[in-house]
């Protein structure tokens, strides 16, 4: 772990960051810090979001989200530290349902209830063996993008390399396979390489966003900038674009916003109400547009 933490020097970044960002809390070390974190988990989140609207995926995020609570419970339970626990769990829950889905002639949304009843279940049991870890598991309902330390931030990077070369090199593959994954077969795209490492990805996104907004706003972390996108764009470059624009503003604006004494608020909340902000903005641009449903 002490080779992560020195992978990067990050003081030149930080220091861009306060130039960038001229604010009194932006002073702060802690702040500096938990800035460049959530600015590189929000564009993969964002990017992460327009497959999940576009599939349909918000109750595969739900999922694999309150596996948070299991890995938090494995850790604790095997004396395992849970920021390495809850992206390991995360990521086999999340690689399961993808095989479940695949060799199952259940329908996808009862695949993931199954999982999702009990991994919550799995991870309550544990926790009411041992109530004094209840305090570990309400840091991770709530989020706390505050408290994360260099040597995640070395992984955020090396997450945030992995997946937008993913994104680079499979976006217009991942759209064909959402219009018709049959047809896409038909013209050799290689369906299930890509929907298992997409699932690999998205599970390890949403584990980090639960350190940043909480269990309980993840989803929204993910849909609401890409559905904002979509009001705004008429393209699928456009839409991922809006998206990373989108979750970049919201996500720095509501850090920044928190921080302040007159706010106060719970920085993950005020990221998600920013970015709500956003939808709204894009919800009324449409109308006048002329795009809503009639």
């Amino acid at each position: 772990m002490k080779v992560a933490v020195n992978m990067v020097d990050l003081t030149p970044i930080f220091s861009a960051i306060q130039s960038v960002f001229p604010f009194e809390c932006m002073q702060f070390n802690f702040m500096q810090q938990a800035m460049f974190a959530i600015l590189l988990l929000a564009p993969m989140a964002a990017s992460m979001g327009i497959q999940v609207v576009n599939f349909r995926m918000a109750f595969f995020a739900d999922a694999i989200s309150h596996s948070a609570f299991a890995g938090v419970a494995i850790g604790l339970l095997f004396g395992i530290n849970p920021q390495f626990s809850m992206p390991v769990f995360g990521l086999i829950v999340g690689l399961s349902i993808m095989a479940m889905q695949r060799k199952s002639s259940l329908s996808s949304d009862t695949v993931i209830g199954v999982v999702f009843s009990a991994v919550i279940a799995f991870g309550l049991a544990v926790v009411s063996r041992d109530p004094s870890s209840a305090t570990n598991i309400q840091q991770f309902l709530y989020g706390d993008i505050l408290t994360i330390g260099k040597t995640n931030i070395n992984l955020l990077i090396i997450l945030f390399v992995l997946l937008m070369t993913f994104q680079t090199w499979g976006y217009n593959q991942m759209l064909y396979i959402g219009l018709n994954p049959s047809l896409a077969t038909a013209h050799r795209v290689k369906v299930a390489l890509f929907q298992y490492i997409y699932a690999g990805l998205l599970s390890v996104v949403i584990i980090f966003s639960v350190w940043a907004v909480g269990v309980l706003l993840v989803t929204a972390l993910l849909i609401v900038p890409a559905a904002a996108a979509r009001n705004l764009s008429r393209s699928a470059g456009a839409m991922f674009w809006w998206a990373i624009i989108i979750s970049i503003t919201s996500a720095s604006s509501g850090l920044i916003i928190s921080a302040q004494d007159w706010a106060g608020t719970a920085t993950g909340a005020t990221i998600i109400l920013c970015c709500f902000c956003w939808f709204v903005l894009s919800f009324i641009i449409a109308l006048l547009r002329g795009e809503s449903k009639k």
